[in-house]
């Protein structure tokens, strides 16, 4: 067709050819911008000194040894690929697919937390009264530090309630599970302790997943609902999450389409995936791409946008960090169009993680079925904040301070969570500290002072306490403290 008879052409045509033509060239520079993603992996902390060379998520899967990793990109406020890798199952050769469902851990958390915001509006529940006040079916056990501070939601929400146990193992398939009030007491079958206020409320941050378990019981209690109902119907429907779930066990609808967990070393969790009774701390079954809904949904509440899940101002408290640089349900960072909301998740197979910036309509999911994914889902997400140019997005570099390899040593050994299973082992390798969990995945530890350290994986600081004797005592990981055990 000649310019001449292109001129002819009714406005509305040369309209809709212009728009095929924009819309053909955005999902080129799209295509191309997922490439660059898939191609460009490198540590989101790097030691001065060092060389690092990109590599792809397949190569960094084999290097691993994941079998599934799912990836979800929010750009200009909507979903703008996704894309998943791998095997589901590795037994079945069951693929991954953007509509695989994954545990998403501890990522449940700041969900829950929108559930329990909507029932504060609704007048069910309110922010800073004790919360025994509401609780039915079980209460805080009532002590000299309840007596001076009381529990309450906000302090759930913000793991300033004093609470203890930090995590849940879960439950394997066969194994009896716990009621949510056996969880909390303690007792048989539940396989953590007691949750027990034993610092004063509102005195401190620690994570308390414990805490969260409280939130579920006051959740359930005040709506008179069992809790993934509740859910359901105040969150997950409303934003759209219609694939995702809080039941547990997971019905057998859905199992078809949950991938499979997998331990250090390839071998598939028992039975598939472990049960979590503690739905609001570990529990909710989703997908990266239902799960940037949500992320989606807290930039709209952000906006105020009309029929949004809460109130902007609800929104803005959540938003609002506190001690820890802890929001309502999250941690939160910066502040105006850098305000950063992340969490990550650690089930038994499954690791996970999310990075939004609500007032800039950004953010990504990432979601693996190995306890081996942690660094590979933080260098996917630091890949993809590469590529959109979020804040933060550079590398953050840590200057190693010289040690002798008798010193090194000298932190070797094993560190326990007081009150918890969990237990962190640090060794000297090749010259090098690393610490890790059980048989999992191991990170360095960049020395940078006296008892000072570096995570190099995500960058945290890790500090060792001497005793009166000069002999290594405790090491202190984000806010807590691990005593050595003999």
């Amino acid at each position: 067709m000649t310019l001449k008879h292109l001129s002819r052409l009714p406005a509305i045509i040369l309209a809709a050819l212009a728009l095929m033509t924009a819309c053909s060239h955005g999902a080129d520079d799209e295509a191309a911008r997922i490439a660059r993603v898939e191609q460009d992996l490198l540590p989101s902390v790097r030691v001065r000194g060092r060389s690092y060379t990109p590599a792809s998520i397949e190569a960094r899967m084999r290097h691993f040894g994941v079998p599934a990793v799912s990836v979800a990109v929010i750009h200009d406020g909507r979903i703008a690929w996704a894309r998943a890798y791998g095997m589901a199952d590795v037994e079945s050769k069951r693929a991954a697919t953007p509509a695989t469902l994954f545990q998403a851990a501890s990522m449940s958390k700041p969900v829950a937390a929108t559930g329990a915001l909507v029932l504060v509006q609704e007048g069910r529940l309110e922010l800073d009264r004790d919360v025994n006040e509401t609780l039915t079916s079980w209460k805080v056990p009532a002590s000299d530090l309840t007596a001076r501070e009381p529990v309450t939601l906000r302090r759930l929400l913000t793991h300033t309630a004093g609470l203890t146990v930090h995590g849940f193992e879960g439950y394997a398939a066969g194994e009896p599970v716990p009621t949510v009030v056996q969880v909390l007491d303690g007792s048989p079958p539940a396989n953590s302790p007691p949750v027990r206020v034993d610092v004063v409320p509102g005195s401190t941050w620690r994570y308390s997943g414990g805490g969260m378990t409280v939130m579920q019981l006051l959740m359930a209690d005040a709506a008179g609902t069992p809790f993934p109902e509740l859910m359901r119907r105040r969150v997950l429907e409303p934003l759209g999450m219609r694939e995702s779930t809080f039941q547990h066990p997971l019905p057998a609808s859905l199992a078809a389409r949950a991938a499979t967990g997998y331990q250090a070393g390839g071998e598939p969790v028992e039975g598939r995936y472990h049960t979590y009774p503690e739905m609001a701390a570990a529990g909710l079954w989703t997908t990266p791409s239902e799960l940037a809904r949500w992320l989606v949904g807290i930039g709209r509440l952000a906006a105020g946008e009309r029929g949004a899940l809460l109130r902007r101002e609800t929104a803005q408290a959540m938003l609002t960090p506190g001690l820890g640089g802890w929001g309502l349900g999250m941690g939160v960072r910066g502040a105006g169009d850098s305000l950063e909301i992340r969490h990550s998740g650690s089930n038994a197979g499954f690791r996970g993680q999310f990075v939004g910036f609500p007032h800039r309509g950004e953010g990504a999911v990432v979601m693996a079925n190995s306890d081996e994914g942690g660094v590979l889902v933080s260098e996917i997400a630091a890949a993809i904040a590469r590529e959109y140019g979020w804040p933060g997005a550079a590398a953050q570099e840590i200057v190693a301070a010289p040690v002798t390899p008798g010193v090194l040593e000298s932190y070797a050994g094993r560190y326990t969570l007081p009150n918890t299973p969990i237990e962190l082992s640090v060794s000297r390798e090749n010259g090098r500290l690393f610490f890790g969990m059980g048989g999992g995945q191991k990170a360095e530890l960049v020395p940078t002072g006296r008892d000072a350290f570096r995570d190099a994986v995500g960058g945290g600081e890790v500090t060792f306490e001497r005793g009166r004797d000069g002999r290594v005592a405790a090491m202190r990981v984000g806010g807590e403290r691990l005593p050595r055990t003999p």
